[in-house]
């Protein structure tokens, strides 16, 4: 019989009752766990294991999370989860914005840490396998745009372009969904693949965040004139139903 990798956790918290709190869960759910109390510690730890994600308190004491956060994604592509207290949502942000795949904020539920951090995963060994072809890799970054029914979605500068010419306003949230099915016309995603191809998203697997998302994107959609771009498959999710041309 074959042995079973255990996937490594590295919980960064300066509170002993939030990392025993973590590391409890984490372990019953059949993870491996390193624990480090600041940034000297996590740098060495991530240096010295095979560290397969990162939660990270964006308050640890007398250092600043984000400048910890920016020094781990300088040396890795480990997907972090930053975890900050009320009050903390533009630090949140800002975390996002410097490489965190996800947040969590205190006081958090077990259930819903497990989750996110399974969703990290596997974006992570997505990401990881896509980057193991470097002809998909090099025509992935080559595309510039995504082109249907006479809109255009332009990547470098992430504008939603109308038939006349004027650009729809789309949240960072929306313009990442319509990206991700764009790239997959015809084809029905799952609410857990589509999530899976949102980078550094925040929503829930366990809620219906995103059927709210696809809601609005139908709306906006539809002041175009794009009528019925987003079929829902029963028992599946989501289906973009125009034919795309991509623009490289």
């Amino acid at each position: 019989m074959g042995t079973t990798i255990k996937q490594t956790i590295l919980i960064v918290d300066d509170e002993s009752a939030v990392r025993m709190l973590l590391r409890r869960a984490f372990e019953l759910d059949s993870y491996q766990v390193v624990e480090a109390q600041n940034r000297d510690q996590t740098i060495d730890a991530i240096r010295d294991n095979d560290i397969d994600l990162v939660t990270l308190d964006i308050n640890l004491e007398g250092e600043d999370g984000l400048s910890v956060a920016r020094e781990i994604r300088a040396i890795s592509t480990v997907p972090i989860i930053m975890v900050s207290g009320k009050g903390e949502l533009v630090d949140t942000i800002v975390g996002l914005e410097m490489g965190a795949d996800d947040y969590i904020s205190k006081p958090f539920q077990i259930r819903e840490v497990l989750a996110r951090v399974k969703s990290a995963l596997r974006r992570g060994q997505l990401n990881e396998k896509h980057n193991t072809d470097p002809a998909d890799v090099h025509n992935k970054q080559r595309i510039n745009q995504y082109c249907f029914a006479q809109c255009t979605l332009d990547l470098q500068t992430r504008d939603l372009t109308a038939p006349d010419g004027n650009v729809c306003e789309l949240t960072t949230a929306e313009f990442d969904l319509l990206e991700v099915l764009v790239r997959h016309p015809m084809q029905a995603l799952s609410r857990d693949q589509i999530m899976d191809h949102v980078k550094g998203n925040s929503w829930n697997p366990n809620d219906r965040t995103i059927d709210n998302k696809i809601a609005k994107l139908r709306k906006k959609l539809n002041s175009l004139g794009v009528s019925r771009a987003i079929k829902t498959v029963r028992g599946i999710g989501y289906q973009f139903t125009f034919k795309v041309e991509s623009i490289k």
